[in-house]
């Protein structure tokens, strides 16, 4: 959770327009009986705010 938090402060801060396209929550929810938020899942969403910035940085790089 620590790492999502940091990143998700950083592409508000650092990339807004970015931001406005981020989920505030994981898409996927364990198939449990009580739907909760599996650690995967957290680590996938994870995953994807660190690709989505990766690829944000390298095409607004590209751009300029």
């Amino acid at each position: 959770m620590q790492e999502i938090i940091q990143i998700t402060t950083e592409i508000e801060t650092k990339y807004p327009e970015l931001y406005k396209y981020l989920s505030e929550t994981p898409v996927t929810i364990c198939d449990t009986p009580q739907k909760t938020v599996c650690s995967d899942d957290l680590k996938e969403y994870l995953a994807t705010l660190k690709s989505q910035l990766q690829h944000h940085i390298e095409t607004h790089k590209a751009k300029k």
